[in-house]
C-alpha cells in the first residue's frame, strides 16, 4: 500500500509534467476558411470534451444611438426560439434538447462581439447534435414578440434594481466619461429598450450576422478534418456578405481638462464613497502591451504586492481593497483605477491614488517591484491554461484581436523581456494625469 508521503510525490510528479506540457502551450491551428469565416483549433485529448466559441461581431458597438440595447436583446434571444424551414422550437424544447444531450449552450453580448459557446461531449453523436442546435440557433432566431416583451419586462426590473447598487452607477458613469460619444460609452436603459421590436431584432440580425463576421475557436477532442467539418456546420446556413457595415468612429484620446470638468461627484445613499479613475488607453495588439500589463501589475493589479495597495491600504489604511487595470480590446480600451472607502475619508483617498499613480507614470517601478511582477504574473502563467475552458478564452482573445497563433508559447518570454525603462516610457506615452476622469460617488459634499 502507498504511503501518503509516496502518493504527494507521485502527485507532484504529474503535476510537473502537466504544468511543463501547459508551459509549452500546445499549438493554434488555423483552419481552412469557409464563406469568409474563419476557425482555429487547439487539440486536446486529456479529457472526451469539446469547447467551441463562435464570435460574431455584432456587439453592442453597433447599437444605433437610439436603439441601445438592440445588439444584446438579438444575441441574448438566441436561443429563446428556432423558426426555420425544418425545425421550430420553442425556448423550453430548446433547453431539453441542450439538458438530454448533457451539454452547455451560452449566448451572450460585450461591447465587441456577440458569443454562442457550447461545452459537450466529444463523441460524435452528441457532438453533431449539439453543434446542429447551435447552427439553428445561430442562423434561424425565431424573435417571438411574446418572448421578447418578457425579456424586456426581465431586463427592466433587473435595471431598476441595479440603479439602486452604487458600484452600478459608479461603472456607467466612468465608461460614460471615459467614451464620451463613442459607442462603448451608451448603454441600455428602460426607455431605450421599450421601444425595441421583433422587426428591429430580425433586421438587426440580417445585417450583422453574417459568416464573414464569424470566427469559430475549438478546444477539445477532436480531429482538424472534425473541426473544420462542425465549423462549416455552424455558419452554412449564414449569408456570406450583406449591406455594408458604416465604419466605427475613432476614439479619441481622452482630452487635456481642467480638473472640475474631468472630476464628477454623484450623490448616492451609501455608507462608503466609491471612487473610479482613469482614462482612454490602448488595443490588445498594440506592441507597448506587455509593458503596460507588467507595470500595472507592480502598481495596482498584483493585489497585496502592489503599490497602491501599500500605500492606500497598508500605509493609511484607507481602503480594503485598491486595484488598477488596463482592459485592451480590438481596437481600443481603457485604464481604470478605483476603491471604496469611508465618504469622509474620500478625498483623502483620491489624493493618494492620484499621486501614486502619478508617481509611477513618472518614474515607473523600481528594480524590486519590477522583479516580483515578473515572477508572479511567469510562475502563475500555467493556471491560465490549466482546463479547456481557459485555453478557449485565451484563443478566443488571440484570433479576435488578430495576434500572433504563438502568442502563448511567447507569453513568458515577453513578460521575462520587459525593462524598467520600457516600462516608463509606455506610462507616461499612454497615461497622463490631467487627462484622468474622475469619478466620486457617494461621498459628502
Amino acid at each position: 500500500m502507498k504511503s501518503y508521503f509516496d502518493s504527494l510525490v507521485l502527485g507532484a510528479v504529474i503535476a510537473i509534467g502537466w504544468v511543463t506540457s501547459a508551459q509549452a502551450a500546445l499549438p493554434i491551428q488555423q483552419l481552412d476558411s469557409y464563406k469568409g469565416a474563419k476557425a482555429y483549433l487547439v487539440q486536446t485529448q486529456s479529457l472526451p470534451m469539446l469547447d467551441i466559441e463562435i464570435s460574431i461581431d455584432a456587439g453592442s458597438r453597433y447599437d444605433p444611438t437610439a436603439k441601445a440595447g438592440l445588439a444584446s436583446l438579438t444575441g441574448e434571444l438566441l436561443n429563446k426560439g428556432i423558426s426555420s424551414s425544418k425545425s421550430n422550437l420553442t425556448e423550453a424544447q430548446i433547453a431539453d434538447q441542450i439538458a438530454d444531450l448533457g451539454a452547455d449552450i451560452n449566448v451572450g453580448v460585450t461591447g465587441e462581439r456577440a458569443l454562442i459557446r457550447i461545452r459537450c461531449l466529444s463523441r460524435p453523436d452528441i457532438r453533431d447534435r449539439a453543434v446542429q442546435l447551435a447552427r439553428l440557433m445561430l442562423s434561424s432566431p425565431s424573435y417571438d414578440p411574446v418572448v421578447l416583451n418578457r425579456e424586456k419586462q426581465r431586463i427592466s426590473a433587473g435595471l431598476l434594481e441595479a440603479e439602486t447598487k452604487p458600484d452600478f452607477v459608479l461603472d456607467r458613469r466612468f465608461r460614460k466619461a471615459v467614451y464620451g460619444d463613442y459607442p462603448l460609452g451608451n448603454f441600455l436603459t428602460v426607455q431605450s429598450i421599450s421601444g425595441l421590436s421583433a422587426s428591429d431584432l430580425k433586421q438587426f440580425h440580417q445585417q450583422f450576422y453574417r459568416s464573414d463576421r464569424v470566427i469559430v475557436s475549438m478546444v477539445g477532442d477532436v480531429s482538424q478534418l472534425e473541426a473544420q467539418e462542425i465549423m462549416q456546420t455552424l455558419v452554412r446556413d449564414l449569408p456570406q456578405t450583406g449591406p455594408t457595415i458604416p465604419p466605427l468612429p475613432q476614439l479619441a484620446r481622452s482630452p487635456v481638462e481642467n480638473l472640475s470638468e474631468r472630476e464628477i461627484s454623484i450623490p448616492f445613499d451609501s455608507q462608503q464613497a466609491h471612487i473610479a479613475m482613469g482614462m482612454t488607453a490602448v488595443a490588445r495588439n498594440n506592441p507597448d502591451y506587455f509593458p503596460l500589463m507588467v507595470g500595472n501589475y507592480a502598481l495596482g493589479g498584483g493585489g497585496f504586492v502592489s503599490r497602491l495597495m501599500n500605500e492606500v491600504r497598508e500605509q493609511r489604511g484607507l481602503a480594503y481593497s485598491v486595484f488598477s487595470y488596463f482592459a485592451p480590446g480590438q481596437e481600443t480600451g481603457i485604464f481604470q483605477a478605483g476603491l471604496q472607502t469611508k465618504n469622509d475619508q474620500a478625498s483623502m483617498a483620491l489624493d493618494v491614488m492620484t499621486e501614486t499613480i502619478s508617481q509611477f507614470i513618472a518614474k515607473g517601478p523600481n528594480q524590486s517591484e519590477l522583479d516580483a511582477a515578473k515572477a508572479n504574473l511567469i510562475n502563475g502563467f500555467p493556471l491560465r491554461i490549466d482546463n479547456n475552458r481557459k485555453l478557449l478564452d485565451n484563443v478566443s482573445s488571440i484570433v479576435w484581436n488578430g495576434l500572433p497563433l504563438n502568442t502563448l508559447d511567447t507569453w513568458t518570454e515577453q513578460v521575462n523581456a520587459v525593462t524598467r525603462e520600457q516600462i516608463e516610457a509606455a506610462f507616461q506615452k499612454y497615461l497622463a494625469m490631467d487627462r484622468m476622469k474622475i469619478v466620486v460617488l457617494g461621498a459628502k459634499q
